[in-house]
């Protein structure tokens, strides 16, 4: 069993394991117990109804949270031209094509947290596949990631969209913002999540979908949101 600080074992006795709280009251006790130097990030953690080894029931996908991630995100992009030109004038961190995937492929050029990439730069794009895949940076056009649609997607992105996946055990893992936003700018975010998540229930997922649902901060314990009132939480995304 991995060993805790004093500060998450007293953070822990707070809450209840096996008690489920009103998404209020998790975010709440979420906020008070991030009690780290830096501004800690808050995840949502769902546990879902898929079978990951079936395409057909996997879950992917992105969405805008109202409110931002409180995070600055660095962004890739594979364009040439005029693609090129609109990623720059929309605040791409890096771009390029044939270099930056050779960039990529001697070892420099990895310091961002998304790739994008115009469609007839997705050759380039494969060449580094090996090394993107496993970090989750490759382009995907379920995703939204791959697109002509340049300028559109690097800002929607800057200012918060995110994307998320389903891992190989079925679960979900999303940041949703950080430990400082007030309690409704988290709980609008929350809401606009779950509310996509449900959306993306694929049609061959039998019974229950979602299954689990806690949120944490980066340092803090988890907290388990009552998936009783997930409708009423995804309400507020409308």
């Amino acid at each position: 069993m991995p060993s805790h600080g004093k500060r998450f074992n007293t953070a822990r006795q707070s809450i209840d394991p096996a008690a489920s709280y009103l998404a209020a009251e998790a975010v709440a006790m979420v906020k008070a117990n991030a009690s780290a130097k830096f501004d800690e990030t808050v995840e949502a953690n769902f546990r879902l109804g898929i079978d990951s080894r079936h395409a057909d029931q996997n879950v992917r996908g992105t969405v805008s949270l109202p409110h931002g991630t409180g995070k600055t995100i660095r962004v890739a992009v594979f364009a040439a031209g005029d693609k090129a030109k609109e990623a720059e004038d929309a605040g791409a961190d890096i771009i390029g094509g044939k270099e930056l995937a050779e960039a990529i492929q001697a070892g420099r050029d990895l310091d961002f947290d998304l790739t994008i990439a115009t469609p007839d730069l997705m050759s380039e794009v494969g060449k580094v596949g090996k090394i993107l895949g496993p970090r989750g940076l490759m382009p995907n056009p379920k995703a939204g990631t791959v697109t002509f649609d340049i300028a559109k997607t690097v800002t929607d992105f800057k200012a918060g969209k995110i994307e998320y996946r389903n891992d190989k055990a079925g679960n979900v893992h999303a940041i949703f913002g950080k430990a400082s936003f007030e309690v409704d700018m988290l709980i609008a975010n929350l809401a606009a999540l779950t509310d996509e998540i449900v959306r993306a229930r694929p049609p061959s997922a039998k019974g229950r979908f979602i299954r689990n649902l806690s949120i944490s901060s980066t340092m803090g314990p988890g907290v388990r949101v009552d998936l009783s009132h997930l409708d009423e939480l995804a309400k507020l995304a409308h």
